[in-house]
């Protein structure tokens, strides 16, 4: 009992009103009202938002576009080779329409729910990366469209689907589906506020997800903020939900002989934070239990009897893909995906400066990542119902160690306009025994290698709620990082840098 008594008195010690608790724009009266200024579309306590973010670019080394892409060519890619205009999407901020609400049933106490979802502006498509994959299933690597890995998978809600209870003292609890706290971090503590088209934490995902990039978002977790002067609590749990699908150890294996699996995807995170004068910190830690990657599309076909190369036995990578003997694909590789499965562990510390004229940020995290605990097989669900034909859980022979630093800069000139500059860098370890790492024996995507992006970009302000941008991204990469399919020595990135200008408007609401 002491504990827990002492438990309460540390959360209300824990929390921050100055990071988390926003002022609320007061409702619209008028058309002009709403074109003028940043009032809110609010009825009732219940609050119409989005934004839709367009543009056009350059890139250096790139891909014919995908509808389902919500984020772009600004990084460098596995598969990009050529250079090419295109239509750039959701640049300094994800386009799509959201619905909020806020309640009071009690003097202080008040229910509260949030549904939003990203839309692509070039298509008009839900934001999908699992889609992006599925479409290119089968196809040979020059035929690709721009294929990515990311927390929205087509769903209705793709952003965050959540609701529950908050208080003026207590803080506020909520479930459903959420943005990871490494996510509420990055766009804090990110110089360039998790732009697609200008931050490499922002487009790639894997800080704000720990480790994995679809984990920016955790499905069926509780979520609980804190929130007391200068400083704020958080912590967030998420339930196992899905199926595990099956996996056999031996190499001729049916649906019969097929072992089931369960689903062990529950996940914890905890925030600590707060400000002082200018100057504020978070410092936060997130733990993820089979965490999956979606690399690339299933390969092509082996002969006419075998659809796909990638479909697998989960632990030992038997094949199943209908060959001689083996008799047809337990799970129809159609509409799936090939997933890599981890246990995650993260901890991040980011800090900043905020000055009248001049903002400093800086970050760093630390990421350890294993083969998983309770692995996951052939026929277990990923994000949004897709179905993981061919699965990885022995992909590492030696713990995987990532190191992520960020750092930059805005300035803002006469209030309206901002320049931001913005630096990246992300480094990996060898994980594979032996690791055959040299330019004689050929470099796996298990060697160490490093990732590096800058990015400068000005954004001016001509209402509250349109701005115009633009800027460029240079990235490239080294070592393991430029191998573009895991395993293979001799399968390289097309190029390893990319080169992309971008010119913009977006209309926030």
């Amino acid at each position: 009992m002491r504990k827990a008594y002492l438990f309460i008195a540390l959360s209300f010690l824990v929390s921050s009103s100055l990071t988390y608790a926003q002022a609320t724009p007061d409702p619209c009266t008028s058309g002009h009202e709403f074109a003028t200024t940043d009032c809110a579309l609010t009825w009732h306590g219940i609050t119409l938002y989005g934004a839709y973010d367009v543009g056009v670019g350059w890139v250096s080394h790139g891909l014919p576009e995908n509808g389902y892409n919500y984020e772009g060519e600004s990084l460098v890619n596995r598969n990009g080779y050529q250079h090419r205009f295109l239509v750039a999407p959701n640049n300094l901020s994800q386009s799509g329409l959201g619905i909020r609400g806020k309640e009071e049933f009690l003097p202080g106490w008040s229910v509260v729910f949030n549904g939003s979802t990203g839309i692509n502006p070039q298509s008009g498509l839900l934001a999908n990366a699992s889609a992006t994959q599925t479409v290119n299933n089968g196809l040979p690597r020059s035929s690709y469209s721009y294929a990515i890995d990311g927390p929205r998978a087509g769903q209705p809600f793709n952003d965050e689907y959540y609701a529950g209870i908050s208080s003026t003292h207590f803080g506020t609890l909520t479930f459903g589906r959420q943005r990871a706290l490494g996510t509420d971090t990055m766009l804090l503590y990110d110089p360039a506020g998790g732009a697609y088209a200008f931050s490499y934490i922002g487009y790639n995902g894997t800080m704000a997800g720990g480790g994995d990039t679809e984990d920016s978002r955790w499905d069926t977790a509780l979520k609980y903020r804190l929130a007391y002067g200068p400083v704020h609590f958080g912590a967030m749990y998420k339930v196992a939900n899905g199926s595990g699908g099956c996996y056999s150890a031996s190499a001729t294996w049916t649906a019969a002989t097929c072992t089931p699996e369960s689903a062990h995807n529950n996940a914890y995170g905890f925030d600590v934070g707060g400000g002082y004068s200018k100057f504020s910190a978070d410092i936060v830690f997130q733990h993820y239990n089979q965490a999956i990657s979606v690399l690339n599309p299933l390969l092509g076909p082996q002969s006419p009897a075998a659809p796909y190369q990638s479909t697998t036995d989960s632990i030992n990578t038997n094949p199943i893909n209908g060959g001689p003997g083996l008799g047809p694909n337990l799970i129809d590789p159609n509409n799936t995906v090939y997933g890599i499965v981890t246990d995650n562990n993260a901890a991040m510390f980011a800090a900043k400066y905020t000055g009248e004229r001049f903002k400093l940020f800086a970050g760093y995290e630390y990421i350890w990542q294993n083969n998983p605990k309770d692995p996951l097989g052939v026929g277990a669900t990923d994000q949004g119902g897709y179905i993981m034909s061919g699965v990885e859980d022995n992909n590492l022979d030696s713990e995987k160690l990532v190191n992520i630093w960020w750092t930059g800069v805005k300035y803002t000139y006469r209030s309206k306009t901002d320049f931001t500059f913005s630096w990246y860098q992300q480094r990996q370890n060898d994980f594979r025994l032996p690791p055959t790492c040299s330019p004689s024996a050929g470099f796996r995507a298990s060697c160490a290698g490093t990732l590096n992006e800058g990015s400068l970009y000005v954004n001016h302000h001509f209402t509250k709620r349109f701005d115009g941008f633009a800027g460029i991204a240079y990235s490239w990469v080294s070592g393991g990082l430029a191998i573009a399919i895991p395993h293979g020595p001799g399968v390289p990135y097309y190029s390893n840098n990319n080169c992309a200008p971008t010119i913009g408007g977006r209309f926030a609401f």
